[in-house]
């Protein structure tokens, strides 16, 4: 796929077929997220990718939503990737904790990657941290930022809506729109 192909093609996907994951294209996946930037380098940021169908189980009812179709994912899906962080190994500058920002880039460079691979994800964050700690003997300084199933799709989903320049970018003041409404993004 070409760069552009592959954030068109990202969606929310849900629902998995049992296919297994080839180490190579898992491992591809990992690389990308290796190859992330953060913080000074300081990578605070750490993975947990759970096969074990038990593991799943329980994490899948770690979700907090109004609908099982997130946590029903999690237990369908073939792997799942967790990231973790450690606050104090990132920094903070002006109340601004970096390693939200390193999770975030690691998790899309996975994400984007795994797309890439054929394979659907979703970026679930609505969970429960000190459950999901439990289940995987995670430790106390780390945080779980979120998590992903990871699996071929089974379902095919159109990416979110295109989205109207003029409402979200601006050239050089709040006010001053960038383009006119002719143009959208990824159109």
């Amino acid at each position: 796929m070409q760069f552009y192909d592959v954030i068109k093609g990202r969606t929310s996907i849900k629902r998995f077929k049992s296919t297994q994951i080839s180490e190579d294209k898992l491992n591809r996946m990992i690389t990308a997220a290796m190859m992330s930037p953060s913080w000074k380098n300081q990578t605070s940021y750490k993975f947990i990718i759970v096969d074990d169908a038990k593991k799943k189980e329980a994490l899948g009812n770690t979700v907090i939503n109004q609908t099982n179709e997130a946590g029903d994912a999690i237990k369908q899906a073939p792997i799942v990737a967790i990231i973790t962080a450690d606050p104090n190994a990132s920094g903070d500058i002006a109340d601004r904790e970096y390693y939200m920002v390193d999770s975030a880039i690691a998790m899309e460079h996975f994400i984007l990657a795994a797309t890439e691979e054929g394979y659907g994800t979703c970026w679930i964050a609505s969970i429960d941290e000190d459950k999901i700690r439990n289940i995987l003997g995670i430790p106390s300084n780390f945080r779980v930022i979120a998590m992903t199933p990871i699996g071929e799709p089974a379902e095919v989903k159109a990416h979110n809506p295109e989205k109207n320049i003029k409402d979200y970018v601006f050239l050089n003041e709040w006010s001053k729109s960038y383009s006119d409404a002719k143009h959208k993004v990824m159109s």
